[in-house]
């Protein structure tokens, strides 16, 4: 294969005001025309600050120390500032994490595009505007023409992706760097971004490094794979040879957090313990000795080499079988759930024909133009001790659900009773003592949690506000929770900058419990965490769920978590309950066509398994919901639709006890069918 890019013996360092981050540490790997290279590593071991050192788009501070980037024998790295602007979004492009923001709010997205093109191409105006227009036909939006005329906020989080992928192409770029191209979205959209970039890197002989933490996306797209830890390469090689035999320890470890829909329930998850080093104070010998199982000695004295033929590993004492043959070394014993045995039977939530409708102004006089339909005619219960997933697509109104649930949003219409008490239409006291029962735990804990407040008054603020215990007794409460989610007790003084996202989370989750409630909604738990911590994390609700007796409703696009996570699931689209049952109803038997084609696009960290599947079943992007599709509202994306689904509203059907969808031309048959 030709060789594209040349990355030799690359040091990257971040001077902060007291001291140097060794964030890229002697990186070598090679990219050839067509090739994807994946590069897979937890949070803060070096990925992102790899490609932009190939940009030479470093933070302040951040400089290339030595080492070489070669592109097509030009070395990138001994270029000045004006010579490489005309290389980035020319010869190298970059398609970020974050469209929304990398795209500039004020301009449309037409501008934006062909704002490269002049700028790199010297085109007319006119031509400028064409090539945008082209290139967005490329990447598969639609009606190009006219989106050319939008502006960021008018798109789906799917088309603001595609509008990046396609600046990034505007310019024909020999090389795609993609930062988590995909980690903020649904798998439905994820799916479709990443057979767009594997098509356009096939099609157009580009080579791709492909940056993530979502080993089912590198199993999928990736043809060899490097794996980074605490700013090195400890691994690398043809991806199916390194997913199937991994030689490195972390490597081996990263692939066994990943939560997998044939895991077995009542077994934990398997977590890496401790987190990645300081790479400002990086640790003699092998940098993975502290956290790794089979660590001797002399790992911790002397540092190991990145050797081998293709397949490269630096380890002492390498894995030599397959994953599925190794023995796991963390113990992952059985979850007893005594906590669940004992609830009192019965539903503790039950939501009745629930409707809610948000009004949609514009003008200046704030003219109401419509009403965004966010839930309607919602009917769902929870039980006592239990863990229910909800389930969906960005913008289907599972947060909306959520947030009725822990009173936090009023429906319009229905009932939302909790322990017998209908919030809908209680007072204000009765909704503040139901309150402490019910607590939210939200998807950004950086977001929500004060950044001017210390852990341990966050922490006590929920105790001070309901006037619960002394100020004795809420310090020993805070030290109690800090116990319970594993951090230790000086964490007590520090604020929330000064965590990992791992880190804060828990002291999410540690404020939910604060006042001992018994149901906690979790909004996306674990979507920005790495596949270790996100493992860290899901054990731990587990557990406290056992030892407290606490109802869950976890809301996730990630199937994979909500398989491993929920007794029941329930599936909305775009505001309706499409599929409900057992999790193994839902999983093993699918009615639902929606459904089938969420477990369809679900990436899986397996090669064979990933690159066999079939293209997937559902396509394009969520309809408005202002003015959602008539009959089911699924059926514009349906493969299954006919006229009658356009025409009439598909009533709940039972599949099994529990099991309910509603569809027109279910995947399985129903109850009353069988019986006859």
């Amino acid at each position: 294969m030709t060789s594209l890019l040349e990355v030799q013996d690359l040091h990257t360092d971040i001077r902060l005001r007291a001291e140097t981050v060794r964030a890229v540490d002697g990186v070598t790997f090679s990219i050839g025309l067509g090739e994807t290279l994946g590069l897979v590593g937890e949070s803060g071991c070096g990925k992102t600050i790899t490609g932009m050192s190939i940009m030479r788009l470093l933070p302040p501070g951040g400089h290339i120390t030595s080492g070489s980037v070669h592109l097509q024998g030009r070395d990138l790295a001994d270029l000045d500032e004006e010579a490489m602007r005309k290389v980035r979004g020319n010869d190298v492009a970059m398609v970020f994490q974050d469209p929304m923001t990398s795209l500039n709010p004020v301009m449309t997205i037409g501008q934006q595009i062909a704002e490269t093109v002049r700028a790199h191409k010297r085109a007319t105006k006119q031509a400028a505007m064409e090539r945008a227009k082209e290139v967005l036909g490329l990447v598969g939006m639609p009606r190009p023409a006219e989106r050319l005329h939008d502006y960021p906020h008018q798109l789906s989080g799917g088309l603001r992706q595609r509008t990046v992928v396609a600046m990034a192409l505007a310019c024909e770029p020999k090389l795609i760097i993609a930062d988590e191209p995909t980690t903020a979205l649904d798998v439905t959209i994820q799916a479709q971004i990443l057979e767009l970039l594997g098509s356009l890197t096939t099609r157009l002989s580009m080579g791709m490094l492909l940056v993530s933490h979502n080993m089912g996306v590198i199993a999928g797209q990736a043809d060899r794979v490097m794996v980074m830890y605490a700013g090195q390469i400890v691994e690398s090689g043809p991806t199916g040879e390194v997913f199937s035999r991994p030689r490195h320890p972390y490597t081996e470890a990263l692939l066994r957090s990943v939560p997998r829909m044939d895991h077995d329930k009542e077994q934990s998850l398997h977590a890496i313990p401790g987190m990645p080093p300081d790479l400002a104070h990086p640790p003699a010998g092998c940098r993975f000795a502290q956290r790794c199982p089979y660590a001797a000695a002399r790992c911790r004295e002397e540092e190991p080499v990145l050797g081998g033929d293709e397949h490269l590993y630096a380890c002492f004492y390498p894995r030599h079988t397959a994953v599925a043959e190794q023995p796991v070394v963390q113990v992952s014993t059985a979850r007893v759930p005594a906590a669940r045995t004992a609830a009192k039977p019965g539903p503790l939530l039950e939501l009745r024909g629930v409707t809610k409708e948000f009004p949609v102004s514009a003008g200046f006089v704030r003219r109401k133009e419509g009403t965004v339909k966010a839930v309607s005619d919602v009917s769902l219960t929870v039980a006592a001790g239990e863990t229910f997933g909800l389930v969906g697509e960005s913008g289907c109104g599972k947060t909306t659900i959520g947030r009725i649930a822990v009173a936090l949003e009023k429906p319009g219409a229905g009932e939302v009773v909790f322990d017998g008490t209908d919030l809908a239409t209680a007072d204000r006291a009765d909704v503040r003592r139901a309150r402490r029962d019910l607590q939210l735990m939200f998807q950004d804990p950086y977001a929500s949690l004060d950044p001017r407040m210390s852990v341990g008054s966050i922490l006590r603020e929920p105790l001070d506000i309901q006037s619960i215990g002394d100020r004795g007794s809420r310090k020993a409460r805070v030290a109690e929770l800090l116990d319970a989610v594993g951090l230790p007790a000086r964490a007590i003084e520090r604020r929330p900058h000064e965590f990992s996202g791992g880190q804060r989370q828990r002291i999410g989750l540690a404020r939910a419990l604060a006042l001992n409630p018994r149901m906690i909604v979790a909004d996306e738990p674990v979507s920005a965490l790495d596949v270790s911590i996100q493992a860290q994390v899901l054990n731990l609700m587990r557990d406290l769920q056992d030892s407290l007796g606490l109802t869950y409703v976890v809301i996730s696009h990630d199937l994979s978590v909500i398989r491993y996570m929920a007794d029941r699931i329930g599936v909305m689209y775009l505001g309706k309950l499409m599929e409900i049952g057992s999790s193994a109803d839902v999983y093993d038997r699918p009615a639902h066509p929606y459904t089938a084609g969420l477990i369809q696009a679900i990436p899986v960290p397996d090669p064979d398994r990933e690159r066999a599947k079939p293209a997937a079943s559902v396509r394009g992007e969520l309809p408005s919901a202002i003015e959602p599709p008539s009959g089911c509202r699924f059926r514009t994306r349906c493969p299954l639709a006919t006229e009658r689904c356009a025409e009439e509203e598909p009533a709940m059907t039972d599949f099994a006890q529990g099991h309910r969808a509603a569809c027109h031309f279910p995947l399985q048959a129903p109850v009353a069918a069988t019986a006859n």
